[in-house]
């Protein structure tokens, strides 16, 4: 197995970067850097970049309007884009949903939501985690009721992330009640702009909003829009996991955020020396750094074996797991570098207008905060270690 890049990959990986250093807007680049919230009109703008040069789903087949890349060259892309501080591509539609209807949806449902996703007139949200139903998500409640052409739909769904963006949401519902849990679940495709849904704010730990809770009150909902058999959603929702958890290892974030830390420690004083030459830090970085390092050939065999045909089996999990763990130990390194001044600031310090922390790391300790539920949501590492201890029983 290769795990070096041949000539054209490494002629892609140039590309890329002449493309990033062309096109990425050095505003939003510097907004990335400083871990600071972009708007909607920031995203919007390098979604619509990227589309242009029809890389926003540089992995989609060809004929849905992709580029037909293979992992190698979504990796590529991916880390020189975390390399260069671009925004994260949203995933909802694009990396999530979209394999969702090339795999499972009709003809018509590609045909009428693809294309929006692309040029940006749908922005989608995910509606999976409910109250009492995260980890556990085949007990969700939200139930969805058949009546003539319709569904009516009733419950709540939370942690609904950037929802107050969207304009729909692809919604786990309760269709069948008798039989085991994951028998009874369907997907649909709801608009939010459909009387009866209610979106509420939920303010996170640091102050940020970014998470919502939805509430539907018997809300229609086409059945047209059913993606798939109904009561076959939970097929469906475990094929959309299995890309949502690799995503969230973020193998070349952790990569730019030890950049980070690495910069701050030799920055930082500690009884006259910089903190890069205290042996207890400098070794937790280092090991970090091994760990990273680690994860990252993984994370290059598993490419090299999907390039080549193979099957991923339990190795997302794997990823999931090794790839937050490693993100919130960067996190805690950059607090404790920060020492006091890792302390909740005031709104002035955090909006750029008052100085506590050393340039650039003023939201390193919102960030340790944030990151704290990388390891719970797509399936919390609790929850993936029970899967890869099951796949393991069962070799």
């Amino acid at each position: 197995m290769d795990l070096s890049y041949s000539p054209e990959e490494r002629a892609f990986e140039a590309e890329v970067r002449a493309f990033l250093a062309e096109k990425l807007p050095p505003e939003i680049a510097a907004t990335v850097q400083a871990r600071k919230e972009l708007t909607k009109g920031e995203l919007e703008r390098w979604h619509a970049i990227l589309n242009e040069k029809g890389w926003l789903a540089g992995p989609w087949p060809k004929e849905f309007g992709g580029q037909g890349w293979g992992p190698v060259e979504a990796h590529i892309f991916e880390e020189e884009c975390c390399r260069a501080g671009a925004p994260r591509i949203v995933p909802f539609g694009v990396r999530m949903l979209a394999p969702v209807l090339m795999k499972f949806g009709t003809a018509e449902q590609q045909a009428e939501f693809l294309p929006r996703i692309l040029d940006g007139r749908d922005w989608w949200c995910q509606g999976y985690s409910e109250p009492g139903a995260g980890s556990d998500l085949a007990s969700l409640r939200t139930k969805a009721e058949r009546d003539g052409d319709a569904y009516v739909v009733n419950g709540q769904k939370t942690w609904t992330t950037l929802g107050q963006y969207a304009n729909r949401i692809f919604c786990l519902v309760r269709t069948k009640a008798e039989g085991k849990p994951q028998e009874g679940i369907s997907f649909l495709l709801v608009d939010l702009d459909t009387p009866g849904i209610e979106m509420r704010p939920i303010r996170l730990i640091e102050g940020g909003y970014e998470v919502n809770e939805v509430f539907f009150t018997d809300v229609r909902v086409p059945v047209a829009n059913l993606v798939g058999a109904e009561n076959e959603g939970w097929t469906i929702a475990k094929f959309l996991l299995g890309h949502e958890r690799t995503n969230i290892a973020g193998v070349g974030f952790s990569l730019q955020a030890l950049e980070q830390v690495k910069d701050l420690a030799h920055r930082v004083m500690r009884n006259g020396k910089p903190l890069i030459r205290n042996t207890l830090f400098a070794a937790r970085l280092a090991r970090v750094e091994a760990e990273l390092e680690a994860m990252k050939i993984t994370n290059l065999r598993m490419l090299a074996r999907a390039a080549e045909g193979g099957r991923l089996t339990s190795e997302p999990s794997m990823l999931k797991i090794t790839g937050t763990v490693i993100r919130q130990e960067i996190n805690d390194l950059a607090r404790r570098a920060l020492g006091p001044a890792a302390a909740p600031f005031p709104s002035e310090e955090l909006e750029g207008n008052l100085a506590i922390a050393p340039e650039g790391h003023a939201r390193d300790a919102a960030s340790y905060f944030n990151n704290r539920k990388i390891s719970i949501y797509g399936g919390s590492n609790e929850i993936q270690r029970n899967i890869l201890a099951k796949g393991l029983m069962q070799k």
